[in-house]
């Protein structure tokens, strides 16, 4: 059997304005969207507990701006701190009208230039907190952009807000269009503006149906590179963000077994793609009727208990903490990942599933002095496996399972 090693899209260079997205590694890329600005602490410390690294949540433009030009960050200084004491950072979406101005999205140049000091405002008050600003939330769809979606309309304000962010702290850190799917007309309209002159990240939510696993957004990733590579300014690589992203268990979505599987690959085949940043959406569930779809994003139950998506982000990052995916490992099979990732002291894991029906694979290691590999999977099931002849056999299926090399490598052409 032929085995290569193919390397994972994250060995390109990313740059930023300052540097302040992370590299493509576990738990620093892992993040998850909220619904709750005060309080909430015992919630806040199941997050860092799970190893979550970001925080998303809707800054509000009426809350903040309660007068013209007068602000009011006291609920998001309290979040930010509650946040940073746990070693997470907030990512906040800047959203959505104000009536000050306008009732509907801000489309006229009073609103748009309101939005815009606003933003600046938020951005330089929160200056030293490494906030990831994004701007709007699914601005192509007619939920959140009213009265109707408009690429040019939005592409105005993200401007306004781009350049004014930037003067008040040219260090920010902000990514959009946070676009639902890969709407590739609001795209195009999007980033041929020069908008890329002014972000660190493209944001999109790369949602898609129950029966469509992770991994088949390979192919809309690699169009929005290509059409990113086509925009961005000369010497910068501009990196995909998945802004929010989720498999609900509701009857009619996934089991509670497949969204644990989902969490975890959504997080690996991101990082293979070289997105240094996936928000899960959702932190918990928003209600108990298991036929609601928006009541069952969580990875813990309305009431707070932990489902097994919550296992296995838990066990993802505290397994492969510190790690990054130096190249994908060739089964033969192409419907097998098997990701190799490596930390800074040269050690070496395998994260391993498969899309096809659960199957062995035989991998071939460089010189092995050891009898034994030890694993554990997202359900944190653990065993070993035997080398016999600098070879070892590990069974596959659609539950990654984590394989500690050390400092033995795969063999490889």
């Amino acid at each position: 059997m032929k085995i290569r090693l193919f390397m994972a899209i994250v060995l390109l260079p990313i740059l930023t304005f300052a540097s302040a997205l992370p590299e493509p590694a576990l738990p620093a890329s892992v993040g998850v969207n909220i619904h709750f600005i005060r309080g909430h602490e015992h919630e806040l410390d199941m997050i860092a507990a799970a190893g979550f690294k970001f925080v998303r949540m809707d800054f509000d433009w009426t809350t903040t701006e309660p007068t013209k030009g007068g602000y009011d960050w006291s609920a998001y200084d309290e979040l930010t701190t509650n946040l940073s004491r746990r070693g997470i950072r907030a990512y906040y979406i800047l959203d959505y009208s104000n009536p000050l101005y306008e009732n509907e999205s801000p489309t006229h140049p009073a609103g748009i230039a309101a939005f815009a000091r606003w933003a600046a405002a938020a951005a330089r008050h929160f200056q030293s907190q490494r906030v990831v600003w994004e701007i709007w939330n699914e601005p192509n769809g007619s939920t959140f952009w009213k009265p109707k979606p408009d690429a040019a309309q939005y592409t105005a304000l993200a401007l306004a807000a781009c350049k004014a962010i930037r003067k008040a702290d040219s260090q920010a850190t902000i990514v959009a269009p946070a676009s639902y799917g890969f709407d590739w007309p609001f795209l195009e309209t999007f980033l041929n503006s020069g908008v890329l002159a002014y972000l660190d990240g493209v944001s999109v939510h790369p949602y898609r149906s129950p029966e469509k696993y992770p991994e088949t957004v390979a192919t809309d990733y690699q169009r929005l590179h290509e059409l990113i590579a086509r925009c961005e300014p000369a010497g910068r690589k501009i990196p995909i963000i998945s802004g929010e992203w989720g498999y609900p268990s509701n009857t009619k979505g996934v089991s509670l077994q497949t969204q644990s599987d989902f969490i975890a690959r959504q997080q690996l085949f991101n990082l293979f793609s070289g997105v240094p940043v996936s928000i899960w959406y959702d932190w918990g569930n928003d209600g108990k009727n298991p036929d609601d779809k928006e009541h069952n994003f969580g990875t813990v139950t309305y009431d707070l208990k932990p489902k097994p998506a919550y296992v296995a982000i838990q066990t993802l990052t505290r397994e492969l903490s510190g790690y990054s995916i130096s190249g994908r490992y060739d089964t033969g099979n192409q419907a097998d990942f098997a990701l190799v990732l490596t930390n800074a002291e040269g050690a070496v894991k395998m994260a391993a599933w498969t899309l096809s029906k659960p199957h062995r694979v035989t991998l071939g290691l460089e010189s092995a002095s050891m009898k034994k590999l030890s694993w554990i999977n997202g359900n944190n099931e653990s065993g070993t496996v035997e080398i016999e002849e600098n070879n070892f056999t590990s069974e596959l299926n659609g539950t990654p399972k984590y394989i500690t090399l050390g400092k033995v490598h795969l063999k490889h052409n």
